[in-house]
Parts: C-alpha cells; structure tokens; sequence
C-alpha cells in the first residue's frame, strides 16, 4: 500500500462534504475548498496529510498545516488486528489535544473519527489530589525520574516498611502502631497486607511474616549500600 491509495477515498469523501479537492498544493498532500466559496472573501481551506502509519512525523506535519487553516486533518489506513482499544484511544486523545481532525480509511471507506476543535483539558481533580498527597506523604526523593522498572518507593511501601521495622521486634497492635509511628493507615496497612509482609495474630495484633523479614532485611542492604 501507498500514500498515494489513500487519496482517492479521502477525496471522494471530502468531495461528497460539497468540496473541490486537489493533490499536493505547495506541499500540502490533500487541499479541499468549499465549492460554494464567498467570492467576497478567501475560503477556510481543508487540509489532509497522508500517512500509512500514525507517527511522530504525521503530527508535526499537521501541527506546521495549523499555522495556513485551522481545518487540518490527518488520514491513516484502519488500525490492524493487533491494535489495542486502549492505543487506538490514546491516538484519538493525542490528535484532539493538538487540535487535529482524524480520517480513518478501511476498505476504501473514510471514517471521520474527530474534527478539528481547540483543546480545552478537563483537570481531573482526584488525580491532582491523589498526585498532591503522595508527594507530601512520601520522605525524601527516593526515586530518580524516569525509573521505569523495579519497585519505586512510594509512600505506602515507606509507610509498609516503617511497620515491619517496628514489627521486626515483636507483634503490637495496630491501633498502637498507628499512634506511636504517626501512620493513621496503619490498621489498613496491616489488613489489607499487600506486600505479604504481615501475619495477623488477634483481634487488631500483628506480627512480621518471614515474607517480610526478608524485604526489611533488602531494605536495609540497599539503604547501606546506597549510603
């Protein structure tokens, strides 16, 4: 498949929409003007940029059309099998935040996916809160930017191994861990156990597993060999 087989269905439909369509206009892979045009001012023109697949190249293509028309659009073959929802949804976010319109063509058929608007965010305000939280809940940056494997450091790992240290000499109860380590989550720590590191032995009593004898002990080794 070539660039050039996407033409003819982009052109077909944008010529349905009631354009004139031409190729290649200074550059520019596909230019549609209104057919029915005000002689007594300049057309809003529609330009499409062909790509076979979606890409970084595509983008900046669309993104440099914005400064000519605010009607740009970019147009790609039907994502294949393998294709995620989740990517092709992520494709559809990335184009509306830049302000692009997405043609999808499959079997020789456009499908208008987005038109182009300004991109006004919604915050999501539980995330904001949540963001704000752990950085104020977590000691110290003990993480670099840009970790993308491994265990990071959060501040519920932080506040889990502050219990299994204080758990390491003998079982205690939540209620007095949560008081004494000044970790109001204690209890919810304890109980939900997520890290296996905690052994229930009454009503509201823990004790450190072997499971979590073992990850203080790599604690320990790693802030050693980090110090």
């Amino acid at each position: 498949m070539r660039e050039t087989d996407l033409y003819p269905p982009v052109k077909a439909f944008l010529e349905a929409q009631g354009y004139a369509v031409k190729g290649e206009i200074t550059g520019c892979d596909i230019v549609a003007i209104p057919a029915s045009a005000d002689a007594a001012g300049p057309p809003d023109p529609v330009i499409v940029e062909l790509k076979l697949t979606f890409s970084l190249d595509l983008l900046l293509q669309g993104v440099e059309r914005q400064r000519i028309t605010d009607w740009v659009y970019v147009a790609i073959p039907a994502f294949g099998p393998r294709a995620s929802r989740k990517r092709q949804q992520r494709i559809v976010g990335l184009c509306r935040r830049l302000g692009l319109g997405l043609l999808v063509v499959r079997d020789g058929v456009v499908e208008p996916w987005l038109d182009p608007a300004p991109y006004a965010p919604r915050k999501l305000k539980p995330r904001r809160t949540r963001l704000l939280r752990e950085f104020a809940l977590r000691e110290g940056d003990t993480t670099a930017g840009g970790h993308a494997r491994g265990k990071i450091m959060t501040a519920y790992r932080q506040a889990a191994l502050h219990l299994a240290t204080t758990l390491a000499d003998g079982p205690a109860k939540a209620s007095d861990l949560a008081r004494d380590l000044g970790i109001p989550k204690a209890r919810e720590i304890l109980y939900r156990n997520v890290y296996g590191w905690f052994d229930r032995q009454g009503r509201g009593v823990y004790a450190l597993s072997p499971a979590g004898r073992k990850a203080l002990a790599a604690s320990t080794d790693t802030s050693a060999s980090s110090g």
